[in-house]
């Protein structure tokens, strides 16, 4: 199936799932759980939820992923970072960021060891099976970064020529994108890194062809690694969305709220805004 056709029915979809996530988080009430283990809690307005550990909002997430979280000497900083804390703070909670693998990130909220994750997460059907999702705060785009004279010269490239080697960061939308409309459609090998450093140095190194990964973060490894480019042309537009467990649609509610009052405040814009300049 040629690429328009993926995307615009991907892309249907997802709109379709952002539409029911919202409305899931206008509608649904009740008391949180977490697996019976947590701390309740009332929210300013009076939306009981429940969370881990009291006092505390506690965000699982991969701090690989300027600039959306990312080590800055001994503490997480970026845009997920900071928009998270000010929920919190809405919700009279004290943020706490734990940095794991991208791939333990929804694990980590479904088993109850975090309330929330955020890292640059896109809404997908195969997400939804396991958390809920907030509205979506911020837009993200998949990009390919390729090498000097390298014979990609656009994203088309990756389906009318096609037997290319792809470094993705393993479990990312990035991974995702690449396999449902490259590798299983024959089209190209997959190769799947812990860190979406690790699939960019495999590629200075020629070891893969190109890298999908994020814009922002994209941009960032081109800065550090002369001789890389960013193609013009995208390779997929997706929402991000902040996840938490299906057990606790209170904290659903509760957070959902407060997302919306600081993107409509502007508070959420000028973080973004912070980190991501305009060009």
């Amino acid at each position: 199936m040629k690429k328009s056709t993926r995307v615009f029915a991907i892309v249907f979809a997802l709109a379709m799932l952002m539409a029911m996530a919202s409305a899931c988080g206008t509608s649904t009430g009740g008391q949180g759980s977490q697996g019976g283990q947590g701390s309740d809690t009332t929210a300013p307005g009076g939306q009981a939820f429940s969370t881990v550990s009291e006092g505390l909002l506690i965000m699982a997430t991969n701090a690989e992923f300027p600039p959306y979280e990312f080590w800055e000497g001994s503490e997480i900083v970026g845009i997920d970072a900071e928009i998270a804390a000010a929920i919190a703070e809405k919700l009279g909670l004290t943020l706490q960021i734990d940095d794991m693998d991208f791939g333990a990130i929804i694990a980590s909220v479904t088993a109850g060891r975090a309330d929330i994750a955020m890292a640059g997460l896109t809404v997908t059907e195969e997400r939804m099976e396991s958390v809920n999702f907030s509205t979506s705060y911020a837009r993200g785009i998949q990009v390919v970064i390729v090498g000097e004279d390298s014979p990609i010269t656009s994203v088309d490239d990756l389906y009318d020529i096609g037997g290319f080697d792809i470094g993705v960061q393993e479990s990312t939308t990035g991974d995702l994108y690449t396999t449902w409309f490259l590798e299983d459609e024959g089209l190209a090998t997959i190769h799947r890194f812990r860190r979406g450093a690790d699939a960019v140095q495999s590629l200075v190194i020629g070891r893969v062809d190109c890298v999908v990964i994020d814009n922002e973060p994209a941009k960032a490894f081109v800065a550090m690694n002369p001789g890389l480019s960013i193609l013009d042309t995208e390779f997929e537009i997706e929402d991000y969305a902040i996840a938490m467990s299906k057990d606790n649609p209170g904290l659903l509610v509760a957070l959902d709220k407060a997302l919306r009052e600081l993107i409509a405040d502007g508070t959420v814009q000028k973080i973004i805004d912070k980190y991501i300049k305009s060009e």
